[in-house]
């Protein structure tokens, strides 16, 4: 049911009123992908006219961007507790195989964020305000930067090649994420003609990847140092 909203007049108001929508466009999310869910939709779920969720964010990409931002925070938590303290180095670039298979891992086992990473730059970033754009830009800056330092903290990079390969994870799951998860026409025909399912097919090309994109930057590392 949803909930019966006054009007916010305090900055705590205001903050709920907020956190209640996000929490409603994190469970519709949980259903169907960002394409099928309308502000309409989003607004009556939440109690509230959409007019008045407009109060709140400017536009229904707004809302799905702060989600992907609250998704990555959490994501990179995860990230930093699965990969451990950095073993020694091996033979090989066994190391590096071994973070990118990590990395693809994880990854696969958050649907949402790997949702809305394929969505962001063709979807999410097209109907927003310059102040919302400044905002989500400097927060995903500050995202990717963290990545950069994780993965810099596992594989010897230095920081032009540990920034490149943080883009990379994004610009790869982007791409990947939609041809794992085609429509249902699609996906029959795929299994017709032998195709591994969707998320063994995306945990191996990003694997691949991401292991290519990293053995290629250590190498480059070396001869530059």
């Amino acid at each position: 049911m949803a909930p019966d909203f006054q009007r916010a007049r305090r900055p705590e108001q205001v903050e709920a009123r907020r956190a209640a929508i996000l929490a409603t466009a994190r469970e519709l999310l949980a259903e169907r992908p960002v394409s099928q869910i309308s502000l309409r939709e989003l607004s009556d779920c939440v109690g509230l006219a959409k007019s008045n969720v407009l109060r709140y964010f400017d536009s229904r990409e707004a809302i799905f961007l702060e989600v992907l931002d609250s998704i990555w925070v959490a994501w990179l938590d995860e990230l930093e507790g699965e990969l451990g303290a950095p073993g020694d180095p091996k033979p090989g670039y066994e190391r590096e195989v071994s973070v990118a298979t990590v990395i693809a891992k994880s990854l696969s086992r958050q649907r949402l964020l790997c949702e809305l990473i394929s969505t962001m730059a063709a979807v999410l970033e097209r109907n927003i305000s310059v102040e919302t754009a400044r905002t989500f830009k400097t927060r995903a800056a500050e995202r990717t930067e963290r990545l950069a330092s994780v993965v810099r903290a596992q594989v010897s990079l230095d920081a032009d090649a540990a920034g490149h390969i943080a883009k990379a994870v994004f610009i790869l799951v982007a791409g990947l994420w939609p041809y794992a998860n085609p429509g249902e026409a699609v996906a029959t025909v795929l299994a017709e003609r032998g195709a591994p399912a969707g998320r063994e097919m995306f945990v191996d090309a990003l694997t691949e990847g991401l292991a290519n994109q990293l053995v290629g930057l250590v190498v480059r590392t070396r001869r530059n140092t």
